[in-house]
């Protein structure tokens, strides 16, 4: 994962490091708990976010050393350069194209990852929250090991409102309301002639359609455009799926 940015604002957002004063950056024993089954058993991300949400975690800060322009009034300077310090949080790049916040575990972790990472203790939920309010979707927890989790949209909204995380496809199956809400969502859309919703191959959730026969190449674009804005208008499949795909087949 590639690092992207340093948003000056999440920094703001995430409280003063005083109220950790005597944090010894060693990791929250339930939270190791569930990293530790993560690596063995890969349907053990909820206990992961379980335990987050009474976690402390360690966000990196960054300092870049710039060179700046010496300013005209000192000519003696003018045609060199000096070099000022810039600290940052910094976001990642995650495989799929979207935005993620880097947060650690303890100090190891963070120091595994980047030994120039200054850790910034926050508790999990402010972090989540500061994330989201720079329209960063994802959090990483622990990205350079030795157990690197992705904690989904989903999840990350839940932790930031101190809620429960539920997810759409648990132990291989679809949760009964995240598949009543797709159905419903898409009942009244025009040329949709069946809809099932079942664990995705490419995402966490698919929508099968079957439509009507005789559209034309823009009349699927359309039907496909109001499907999408139906499902993204449905408050359920909004909260809780993290990844939508979208199957055609035709309408028995």
């Amino acid at each position: 994962m590639a690092v992207v940015g340093d948003p000056a604002r999440v920094m703001r957002e995430l409280p003063a490091t005083s109220a950790f004063a005597d944090d010894d950056g060693s990791a929250d024993p339930a939270l190791s708990a569930a990293l530790a089954l993560h690596g063995t058993r890969g349907e053990a991300l909820v206990q992961v976010v379980a335990a987050l949400a009474a976690a402390r975690v360690l966000v990196p800060v960054l300092t870049e050393r710039a060179p700046e322009r010496a300013p005209e009034r000192a000519p003696e300077q003018a045609a060199g350069h000096r070099a000022h310090a810039a600290a940052g949080i910094v976001a990642l790049r995650t495989p799929d194209g979207r935005t993620a916040l880097p947060v650690f575990s303890s100090v190891a972790t963070m120091t595994a990852w980047r030994r120039d990472a200054r850790p910034m203790p926050s508790e999990a939920r402010r972090a989540a929250a500061a994330a989201l309010g720079e329209g960063w979707e994802v959090l990483v927890l622990d990205p350079g090991g030795p157990v690197t989790v992705l904690v989904p949209r989903p999840a990350v909204v839940a932790l930031a409102r101190g809620e429960v995380w539920s997810p759409a496809v648990r132990d291989g199956a679809l949760d009964g309301a995240v598949r009543a809400a797709v159905l419903a969502a898409l009942a009244g859309v025009r040329h949709v002639a069946g809809v099932d919703a079942e664990p995705g191959r490419l995402a966490e959730v698919a929508v099968v359609l079957g439509l009507a026969p005789g559209l034309d190449r823009a009349g699927l674009d359309a039907v496909l455009a109001a499907v999408n804005a139906a499902l993204a208008a449905d408050d359920v499949v909004a909260a809780r799926v993290d990844s939508l795909e979208v199957r055609v087949r035709a309408a028995s």
